[in-house]
C-alpha cells in the first residue's frame, strides 16, 4: 500500500516486452511525429507567410494546427523516449504536467473546431455579414475564449485529479498520464469530485456538438438551395476539410471513452489512446491541404522562393 505522498513516479504501459517490438515502436512514432511536426509546420508557415491566407477561416486553422502541434508533442515524445531506454517510468510532476497539457490542448482544440464550424455558417449562410461578425476582433476574442476555456478545463481536471489519494500502486495501463488511468489507483470516494467534473466537460463537449450538426444542417440546406453547380461544388470544398477533422475526431473520442466495458483490455485501450491522441494531429494538415487550393499555391509560392534563394 502506499499513499500519493509517497509516489515519486509513475509507470506507463510499454509498447511490446522485447527489444525488437520496442524499437519497432520508437521508429514508426518517430515517423509520425515528423510528420505531424512537418504538415502543421508548413500549415504554420504558408499561413504566416502569404498575405491572401490572413482571412478568419485561415487564422483558426492556424490555431489548430499549434495545438494539433502541442497535443502530439505532449505524449509521443515521452512514449519515443521511454522505448528507446526500455523504461516505463514518468516523474508524478511530469505526469502532471503532461494531464494538464493534454488536457489543456484537447479541449480547446474541440471549441476552436466549434468556432470553425460557426465560420464556415456565416461564410455560406450569411456571406453579406461575414466581415462583420467575423471581423479581427471578433476572430481575436472567439480564439482567447477556446484557449482560456481549456486552460480553465484543464486547471480544474488536474488538481482535481492530483488531489486525490493514491493507494493502488503507482502503474497505469496506457502510454501516457491520463485521468481515467490515474482514478484507478485512488482509494477515496473523494474521486466522485473529478467524475463530476468531467459529467460537466462531457455536456460541454455535448453542447459543442449539437452546435456543430446544427451549423452543418443550416450549411447543408443553404447549398442544396444553391442553383449554381460550381457554387455547391464550392461550397462543399469549403466544408469538407473541417467536417472530415471533426468527425475523426469526436468519433475516436467517443469510441476509447464510450465503448463497453466488456470491450475494455489494455492492448485495446492503447490502441484507442493512439488513434485520438495521435493520429489527428498527424492526419489533419493532409485533410486540410488534400482540396485546399490556396493552401496548395501558398506552399507552392513558398517552395519556389526557398529553391531561388538557395
Amino acid at each position: 500500500m502506499s499513499n500519493s505522498s509517497s509516489i515519486t513516479e509513475f509507470l506507463l504501459l510499454p509498447f511490446a516486452d522485447t527489444r525488437e517490438l520496442q524499437l519497432l515502436h520508437f521508429a514508426l512514432f518517430l515517423g509520425i511525429y515528423l510528420a505531424a511536426l512537418l504538415g502543421n509546420g508548413l500549415i504554420l508557415t504558408a499561413v504566416a507567410c502569404d498575405h491572401r491566407l490572413h482571412t478568419p477561416m485561415y487564422f483558426f486553422l492556424l490555431n489548430l494546427a499549434l495545438l494539433d502541434l502541442g497535443c502530439i508533442s505532449t505524449t509521443v515524445p515521452k512514449a519515443m523516449a521511454n522505448a528507446l531506454w526500455d523504461t516505463r517510468a514518468i516523474s508524478y510532476q511530469g505526469c502532471a504536467a503532461q494531464v494538464f497539457l493534454f488536457v489543456f490542448l484537447i479541449a480547446s482544440e474541440f471549441y476552436v473546431l466549434t468556432i470553425m464550424a460557426y465560420d464556415r455558417y456565416v461564410a455560406i449562410c450569411k456571406p453579406l455579414h461575414y466581415g462583420t461578425l467575423l471581423g479581427n476582433r471578433a476572430c481575436a476574442q472567439m480564439a482567447a475564449a477556446a484557449w482560456s476555456s481549456g486552460f480553465l478545463n484543464a486547471v480544474l481536471h488536474t488538481a482535481s485529479t492530483f488531489s486525490l489519494p493514491l493507494c493502488q500502486g503507482n502503474a497505469m495501463d496506457q502510454f501516457f498520464c491520463e485521468i481515467p488511468q490515474i482514478l484507478k489507483l485512488s482509494c477515496s470516494d473523494a474521486y466522485l469530485r473529478e467524475v463530476g467534473l468531467t459529467a460537466i466537460s462531457f455536456c460541454l463537449g455535448i453542447g459543442c456538438f449539437v452546435f456543430i450538426v446544427f451549423s452543418y444542417m443550416r450549411i447543408f440546406r443553404a447549398v442544396l438551395r444553391m442553383p449554381s453547380e460550381q457554387g455547391r461544388h464550392k461550397a462543399f470544398s469549403m466544408c469538407f476539410p473541417h467536417l472530415a477533422v471533426v468527425s475523426l475526431f469526436v468519433s475516436t473520442v467517443l469510441f476509447a471513452y464510450l465503448k463497453l466495458p466488456s470491450l475494455s483490455s489494455p492492448p485495446l485501450d492503447l490502441m484507442m489512446a493512439v488513434l485520438y491522441s495521435v493520429l489527428p494531429p498527424a492526419v489533419n494538415p493532409l485533410i486540410y491541404g488534400m482540396r485546399n487550393q490556396d493552401l496548395k499555391h501558398a506552399l507552392r509560392k513558398l517552395f519556389q522562393l526557398s529553391s531561388r534563394s538557395n
